[in-house]
């Protein structure tokens, strides 16, 4: 079996897993995460979402957020090593993160958003596909002349929850088009467990022989049928060295109904039981890779103690194996 001896792995948790939550994660929590984060020895992360907050009001924080990020005395230190990352998906949002940017507290690096789905695009950002690039055309030579770096994820790779069945071929031409427009990274997304490992395969072997720079390309999976580790594994087959994740196997459609209080979202649920969709748990993708010889670059341990902690913070058992059952021992005893 072949794959990569070494990989990067961003966090997700607080901005797509915490948006997946019907009760208000407090702001200390959400910074404490962060924090921790830091100091597990993750160098990448979504700290939250700088679009309207009527509509997402898990994010209505995310100023505070940010500067008590800035300013924490735990991790200050670090954060020159560090990308903190916002979601961005339009115009207003994009001029907030370079005002806070200019202000010394705003994000390293912002997200926008296209998916080869018509229907996904416009339910998540009101605009049509060509609306949107154009959109990005302006906004992007902007975000680099205040110094914020640019990914462009390409979503509903291998299906919609929308529409059903997409065209892989597709996310190769808008990820062409998305570095072509001056972003820094593409993230390649699963957005709702419909990629299975032959076609996971298949999609990252094209994308590296039509754009052979992996370092560019960051790996996102859902779970939703159970299949996120084995799609990571075909990534890994695949060469793919860049992947995120969310403690506990978090996140999916931002929630309608927040701390009792019913909310825009996204709109109606595309899915039957909240408890039973989110993306690839991050401990037990940890654990594995590290079992697998793989230098994650990550404590692993205190990944474990992450997530045992935001189970606290969200109240219940989430869907780590790791958690549950710990490492595999590194030594053998009885003998």
């Amino acid at each position: 079996m072949n794959y990569p001896k070494k990989v990067t792995i961003g966090d997700i948790t607080v901005r797509d897993g915490f948006q997946h939550e019907e009760q208000f994660i407090p702001t200390e929590a959400k910074l404490w995460v962060l924090e921790q984060l830091v100091l597990a020895g993750f160098k990448h992360f979504e700290a939250t979402n700088l679009g309207n907050p009527k509509g997402m009001p898990q994010f209505a924080d995310a100023d505070d957020l940010l500067k008590r990020l800035r300013n924490s005395k735990k991790v200050k230190h670090l954060l020159d090593d560090v990308s903190v990352t916002a979601v961005t998906i339009r115009e207003r949002a994009i001029d907030r993160a370079i005002k806070a940017k200019l202000e010394g507290w705003g994000p390293d690096r912002i997200l926008v958003m296209i998916s080869t789905s018509e229907s996904h695009q416009f339910k998540n950002s009101g605009l049509t596909i060509e609306q949107y690039f154009k959109m990005c055309e302006e906004w992007i030579p902007k975000c680099k002349d205040a110094g914020i770096k640019v990914n462009g994820t390409v979503s509903t790779i291998w299906g919609c929850p929308i529409e059903g069945p997409t065209d892989m071929k597709t996310a190769i031409d808008f990820t062409k088009r998305w570095l072509d427009m001056g972003c820094d990274d593409v993230e390649h997304a699963d957005h709702d467990g419909s990629a299975s490992p032959d076609r996971v395969y298949k999609y990252y072997s094209m994308l590296l022989d039509a754009i052979p720079h992996p370092e560019k390309h960051i790996v996102h999976f859902h779970e939703t049928r159970g299949w996120g580790l084995a799609n990571v594994l075909a990534s890994l087959q695949a060469g793919m060295t860049n992947y995120e994740a969310t403690m506990g196997g978090l996140g999916g459609q931002p929630a309608n109904f927040i701390s009792g209080v019913p909310v825009s979202g996204t709109g109606a649920y595309y899915y039957n039981d909240p408890n039973k969709v989110g993306l690839v748990t991050m401990e037990d993708m940890v654990v594995m890779m590290d079992e697998m010889g793989i230098d994650t670059q990550l404590d692993v341990d205190k990944v474990l103690e992450i997530g045992r902690m935001v189970e606290r913070i969200c109240g219940r058992e989430l869907r780590s194996e790791s958690i549950k059952n710990g490492r595999i021992p590194k030594e053998l005893t009885g003998r």
